[in-house]
């Protein structure tokens, strides 16, 4: 079974501080990630100059700093992006980076990324979706805050503009920093099975990792979770986002779910065999038995260790004379 594929989503939590950034490398590499995301975009392609920031955004930032000013702090410049992917071959982790606009896909395809990942955000944008379609690479698609319809229409889109339906993953996501619980609604990721019959994974934004976990139990290829260097850093995503040692738990226990799923057939395992006699029983002399002496339920009982006839074979037994004088406890033969 192909392992999960896990993300480790640094986004913006670099704070516009390229070592930053190279740390929150490092500390997915060290965790065991397969890959590390941050966003591309340019502030002026992506936001209107008076666009108001989300109700978590006002918490965690500036409250009079507008949207605008907030990404612009926020981007990331080609030299930078080259910096990062060197940094990324030598901590051996892959570079993935989500383009929030065309000339940001451009950017990410001239770095010759093989995996776009396509935000919640542009599931809705047309042109967008066209492009990355056209590219002939693996195309992962977040679908927070959208309908079925929505998804189908992008889906469709993808695959008209070239996309191959084995180069696409969805993502089932909920788009609030932090997501409650009760709004996970983690069912929804096998409804996005069931109903386009393309491999699924889960994008999280909940506190902790118990919830990515399960995720992988009931099927995600891929999962994407949020780091930082330290919750209280200063920025709009930091509180929902795991620090360096959850994340290597997290991780950690999706390696030994994957183990624990196995392939699903139902037969004793190599290292219970050895118990089996122990734990079952045989049939046993429940008192001293004369030679003829019939076998009955009275003379006869179940106890371990599995040594002898199988209980199973009780009926067989019963009635059947005994062939020889048996003690107490002593296995049943024929």
């Amino acid at each position: 079974m192909q392992p999960v594929f896990i993300i480790a989503e640094a986004g913006v939590n670099h704070n516009g501080d390229l070592e930053l950034a190279k740390q929150l490398v490092d500390v997915a590499a060290e965790a065991g990630a397969d890959a590390v995301k941050f966003q591309t975009f340019k502030a002026e392609n992506l936001v209107c100059q008076n666009a108001p920031k989300a109700a978590y955004q006002q918490q965690t930032t500036a409250a009079k700093e507008s949207q605008f000013t907030m990404i612009k702090k926020l981007e990331l410049d080609l030299s930078a992006h080259q910096l990062l992917l060197t940094h990324c071959l030598n901590r051996g982790i892959q570079f993935l980076s989500s383009p929030f606009d065309l000339e940001s896909i451009d950017l990410l395809l001239g770095l010759g990324i093989e995996i776009f990942k396509i935000p919640s955000g542009e599931i809705t944008n047309l042109p967008y979706l066209r492009k990355i379609g056209s590219l002939n690479k693996k195309v992962i698609l977040s679908t927070g805050m959208s309908t079925m319809k929505e998804i189908e229409a992008a889906i469709q889109v993808l695959f008209t503009a070239g996309l191959k339906k084995a180069q696409l993953t969805i993502l089932h996501c909920n788009t609030e920093y932090p997501t409650s619980m009760a709004d996970v609604n983690l069912r929804a990721m096998q409804t996005l099975a069931d109903n386009f019959d393309i491999k699924v994974g889960y994008s999280d934004h909940t506190l902790g990792i118990e919830i990515p976990i399960a995720a992988v139990a009931l099927g995600a290829k891929v999962i994407e979770k949020h780091i930082t260097l330290d919750n209280n850093l200063p920025g709009p995503d930091h509180r929902a986002s795991l620090e360096p040692q959850e994340l290597v738990e997290m991780i950690s226990a999706i390696r030994n779910l994957e183990q624990a799923m196995g392939n699903g057939i139902k037969k004793p395992t190599l290292s219970e065999m050895k118990n089996r006699p122990i734990a079952r029983k045989s049939i046993v002399a429940r008192r001293q038995i004369k030679q003829g002496e019939l076998f009955s339920n009275d003379n006869l009982t179940v106890k371990r260790p599995a040594t002898g006839i199988s209980p199973m074979e009780w009926d067989r037994v019963v009635g059947t004379p005994a062939s020889k004088d048996f003690q107490g406890d002593e296995a049943i033969i024929l």
